[in-house]
Formats: structure tokens, C-alpha cells, sequence
């Protein structure tokens, strides 16, 4: 995979640094890192580089820089101004539970971009959703595997289990990702894992960001069990309205099944993580409740933005892509 196209003074300066040997290179300085918005394009593409090399890196990146100690640095710059903000205004529950309770209820007006696309949606806005989707989709799971070794017990079987499934419960053919990139080969769009980096936007970019940022510190454990809650608890509606979009749409039997898979699975991987994985977490780690609750409300907030640009691009007829497919 060829490193993505810079979008700014710290995102230019981190690819220019990546081409050359660890060590010998100049990473961002800490002026252009704080002076960078922590949601915008720049800051969030450089963010998104730095947590590739612990994926699947990039063709001509040393191996070496994934733990190169000054880029660790600058990262840290960039991922506690993210970590920040988002404290700052998505938190609006202390109780995981009362957090976890309004995802349970299905508004009966929804305006979503799942509801559009079910309703009225056309097949060019389909593909645009599916190509933002991408970058987490051909990677779904990831980043939630980080935190199994940092549960124990109960939470830790059951968030165990919950992956064997994302992974295609021992088969190749059946790992969400891949089943996603036949969805994709359906819709006419490049399977490529980041084929379409360049083209989605900063809020989707945060979407994924979140989750490596939580992955990867053992101190947010608390807050990715409290994400992947709602990722699975939202799941199954949203892919039932996008398997019907599908159909609609003309979209082979074999393109819904990725979502029609998600439909079964997560309603009960919905109850797995409710009671398996937050209770068993909050049994041992009871402190760790408001970190739970804020993973929730830190997860809608970045939907519902990434929601709102991407419904607002389509009303005025426009694409919500960077680079229009």
C-alpha cells in the first residue's frame, strides 16, 4: 500500500519523514502538532499513518518506525489533543448504563444515513458510503483485539468469543473483511485494503482513529469496551436497512450477505457484550465505569458528525468524498 497524499504542514512533514531511514529523518515539531485541529484533515491523516504501521504499514516504510520513539512522541502530541476534545464534548453520561440504554431504543423517526439509503438513496451514494466504510471494514475487528489481554475472566471469554465470529469463526472465507471486500468487488469498487484513504474525509478518518486510540493504550481499556458496546448494539438494525438498501438497489444476493450476516450476528453479540464483556469488566474494574460510559457517548458523537457531513453533502447533490468515485 503507497503512502496517502499529505493534507497539511504535519501530515507533509510525517510522509516526508517516512520515505527515509528512523533516526535520520525530521518529524513535525511540536508547534505545528498543538497548533493542528485535532478533527481536521491534517491531524487526523497523520494520525491514521502513525496507526497503519501497526496494521499493515506501507510499501517503502521501514519496519522500524512503528516503534520509532520520536514518532511515538509526536503521535502523543496529536493523540492527546484528539483524546481531549473528544472528553470535552462527547461526554455526556457517568453510568454505562444509562450511556448503553439509549442506544436499546430505536427512534421511530430516524433520519440516518442507513434510513436514507433504505429509503430514497441512490446507487452513486451507496458506493460513496461504501467506500468511506472501507477503512474500518477491511480491517473490522482490529483494533478490538488489543484490549483481550487486558480483561480477564468473564469480560475476557466473552470478548474472545464476539471476535472468533468477526474473524469468521475458523474460516477464511467467512472473516468479515473479506466478505466486505466482495461487497465492494459487487458495487465496482476497489477491494484493495486503503484503496480509498485519499478520498474520505476527515470524520471518517476520526471514526477509525478513535479506535487504534483506544486499542492501543491499556489505559483506555474501559472506553474501547465501552465503543465496541456500541458498535455492536447499533449494528444489526443498520445492517438490516443496508441489506434492504442493497436489494433495492440491485445488488447481488452474495453483496447483502455481508450485511444480512451482521444482522444475526451482532443481535447476539449485542447481548454478549452487554452482560459478558461491561459487566464482567465492571465486576473486577468497577472504576473503570465512566471510562465505559464515555467510549459510548465518544463513538455517537464521531457517527453522528460523520452522519450529519455525509447527509448534507448528498441533499445538495454533491459527493461526500474527497475525490468523487
Amino acid at each position: 500500500m503507497p503512502l496517502p497524499t499529505a493534507r497539511g504542514e504535519v501530515s507533509g512533514a510525517l510522509l516526508d519523514a517516512l520515505v527515509r531511514e528512523p533516526g535520520g529523518a525530521t518529524l513535525p515539531g511540536g508547534r505545528s502538532l498543538r497548533a493542528a485541529d485535532p478533527y481536521g484533515d491534517d491531524a487526523q491523516l497523520a494520525l491514521y499513518v502513525c496507526y497503519e504501521l501497526h496494521y499493515q504499514g506501507f510499501s517503502g516504510v521501514d519496519d522500524a518506525w512503528e516503534w520509532d520513539p520520536d514518532l511515538l512522541r509526536a503521535r502523543q502530541v496529536l493523540e492527546r489533543r484528539f483524546l481531549d476534545a473528544l472528553r470535552s464534548e462527547a461526554t455526556a453520561h457517568d453510568d454505562p448504563q444509562a450511556a448503553v440504554a439509549g442506544l436499546l431504543v430505536e427512534p421511530a423517526d430516524g433520519a440516518g444515513v442507513s434510513h436514507h439509503l433504505r429509503d430514497e438513496g441512490e446507487l452513486w451514494q451507496l458506493r460513496e458510503y461504501i467506500a468511506h466504510r472501507s477503512l474500518y471494514q477491511l480491517k473490522e475487528a482490529d483494533p478490538h483485539v488489543w484490549v483481550v489481554p487486558r480483561l480477564r475472566g468473564e469480560a475476557k471469554a466473552a470478548m474472545a468469543a464476539v471476535e472468533y465470529d468477526e474473524f469468521g469463526a475458523g474460516r477464511g472465507e467467512r472473516v468479515h473483511a473479506e466478505l466486505f471486500a466482495e461487497l465492494m468487488t459487487d458495487l465496482a469498487l476497489d477491494p484493495t485494503y486503503n484503496h480509498y484513504l485519499n478520498a474520505t474525509s476527515a470524520r471518517m478518518l476520526a471514526v477509525v482513529n478513535m479506535m487504534s486510540l483506544l486499542g492501543l493504550h491499556r489505559a483506555l481499556r474501559g472506553a474501547l469496551v465501552g465503543h465496541f458496546a456500541t458498535v455492536e448494539i447499533t449494528s444489526s438494525p443498520a445492517s438490516d436497512r443496508l441489506a434492504q438498501a442493497l436489494r433495492r438497489l440491485g445488488a447481488s444476493e452474495a453483496a447483502v450477505f455481508f450485511y444480512t450476516e451482521h444482522v444475526e450476528a451482532d443481535a447476539v453479540h449485542e447481548q454478549v457484550v452487554r452482560h459478558g464483556v461491561i459487566d464482567g469488566l465492571l465486576t473486577r474494574e468497577p472504576a473503570l465505569a465512566k471510562d465505559v460510559a464515555f467510549g459510548v457517548d465518544a463513538t455517537v458523537l464521531l457517527e453522528d458528525r460523520f452522519a450529519e457531513e455525509v447527509l448534507g453533502a448528498w441533499r445538495e447533490g454533491r459527493s461526500a468524498l474527497r475525490v468523487p468515485l
